[in-house]
């Protein structure tokens, strides 16, 4: 446990104690595991080059190989929350070759670089967070006092006029001979006391439900056209919603809602305002090509195999679009130009109707490390029920805590389940550990329905329990089909 404490910063650790980390989550496929954490501790070590050979070292990119539910997709996901990389996971089915209708390839690097802001822009948030709070507050208490602040109150004085009203008193006016009226010290030290009190009050959460009017003004961002840096319609369309918001002055809207929902609207207006946008986009950028995670699913969906022809066209023509963003090229996106040499890409497909050889060969080169998942069987299953920290049993056990139903599962009722996956899995599609999710959900929908009535009582799930509730549907086949 040692090794899952130290070291904050994911890059910094060892192949050992990624795949110990990577371990606490996903059991098994210690292959898969051992080339993830090499390919991320190799990141590491090209930071420490010199720069002359710093640009040469490119990331050896992954193709992982093995059936639907055995672990790909989350192994990837994690080690990007390992080393806070930016990540996205995307399907290679969804995208066309140019000229035809839909998206093209460079989309995905434009939508990493959207995860690589939104990831940089909340962390500088939350290092100012604590300012924005306490500006916040202030303009908190502006509303529910208004003029009460010392600075205001001199300029609304100074000024001739005070819009406010002093504990239901109109505030006074321009005297007949056009003198400038003052606020008297006393009203003023009164004013102060008023405005202090409100603020323990504010503090103590006593004003949450108050209503207040809130207006926030929205930024006045230039437009961005994607669509001219080889972008889509999707980019067209949201282009044209800023030009149209842009026309329209972008008005803001005046809201009536409490101070607790105050707050947040408040402290998002301050938290923006607060960043640079040019800034964040810099570091997003940096981060993106050089520490940016691409996983692309389903890839042997748009392998060749055999005569080339109609649907096939289109399927190659993929692969040759994917081939130079994996190959490293520039990319035009919104925030600036990405180079997308350094850029881990991770693809995975089942390969059960192709082969990684269908693929075009200048593709296989862009991914010389490949890595077979193992099916999972019965101990798999029972590991996976009892060992990973986010495990289904726990997840289910905390569902019905919240109904205050306390539900125990025996050793044996593991073990029934982790044997009906496997079997189910042999005799019908093999979905991996998906399977678990639907025998859970059919063992307790009975109980997750009857929650209610059984709040205050403790129930253990046995091996009998489990075969009342599943034996039937997994001894007809035909059912299970549709049901498991």
């Amino acid at each position: 446990m040692e090794i899952l404490e130290k070291k904050e910063d994911g890059s910094a650790l060892t192949p050992k104690e990624i795949v110990a980390r990577l371990d606490t989550y996903i059991i098994g496929q210690k292959q898969a595991k051992k080339a993830v954490a090499i390919a991320l501790r190799n990141r590491y070590r090209r930071l420490l080059l010199s720069e002359d050979i710093r640009d040469e070292v490119a990331p050896k990119n992954i193709l992982m190989i093995g059936p639907t539910g055995v672990g790909k997709t989350e192994i990837a996901r994690r080690l990007a929350k390992l080393c806070k990389a930016p990540f996205l996971k995307v399907e290679a089915t969804k995208y066309t070759e140019v000229g035809y209708v839909g998206r093209d390839v460079e989309s995905m690097v434009r939508d990493l670089m959207a995860v690589g802001y939104n990831m940089v822009k909340e962390e500088m948030q939350e290092t100012l967070r604590q300012q924005a709070e306490t500006r916040v507050e202030e303009d908190l208490l502006d509303l529910l006092l208004p003029g009460s602040r010392p600075d205001k109150a001199n300029d609304a004085s100074s000024s001739g006029t005070l819009p406010f009203t002093i504990f239901g008193t109109p505030a006074p006016t321009s005297s007949d001979n056009g003198s400038t009226p003052k606020i008297e010290n006393q009203d003023a030290q009164q004013l102060s006391s008023t405005r202090e009190k409100f603020r323990t009050m504010l503090r103590e959460g006593k004003l949450e439900e108050r209503e207040v009017d809130v207006t926030v003004k929205k930024q006045n961002n230039m437009p961005t056209m994607e669509i001219f840096a080889g972008g889509n319609m999707e980019d067209l369309e949201a282009g044209m919603r800023q030009i149209t918001s842009l026309f329209n002055g972008n008005r803001s809207k005046k809201k009536t809602v409490t101070i607790r929902e105050a707050r947040i609207i408040l402290t998002e207006d301050h938290l923006d305002r607060m960043i640079d946008p040019d800034k964040v986009s810099d570091e997003a950028r940096q981060r993106v090509e050089q520490s940016g995670i691409i996983f692309i699913d389903e890839i042997d969906k748009i392998a060749v195999k055999g005569e080339r022809g109609g649907q096939d066209v289109s399927r190659e023509g993929v692969q040759r679009d994917i081939l130079p963003i994996v190959e490293g090229s520039k990319v035009n996106t919104k925030y600036g130009v990405v180079d997308t040499t350094h850029i881990l890409f991770i693809a995975a497909g089942a390969f059960s109707l192709a082969s990684p050889s269908d693929l075009i060969p200048e593709l296989q080169g862009r991914f010389p490390l490949r890595v077979e998942l193992d099916s999972l069987h019965t101990e798999d299953f029972r590991r996976i029920l009892l060992e990973p920290k986010n495990a289904l049993t726990k997840q289910y056990a905390a569902l019905l805590a919240t109904e205050n139903v306390n539900i125990i599962f025996a050793d044996d009722a593991i073990d029934r389940m982790s044997f009906l996956a496997a079997d189910v899995n042999s005799r019908s599609e093999n979905i991996g550990a998906r399977r678990l999710h639907t025998i859970m959900e059919t063992l307790l929908e009975e109980l997750s329905f009857e929650a209610d009535e059984h709040a205050g009582e403790t129930i253990t799930i046995t091996s009998e329990y489990v075969d009342k509730r599943l034996q039937n549907i997994v001894e007809n086949q035909d059912l299970s089909r549709y049901i498991l």
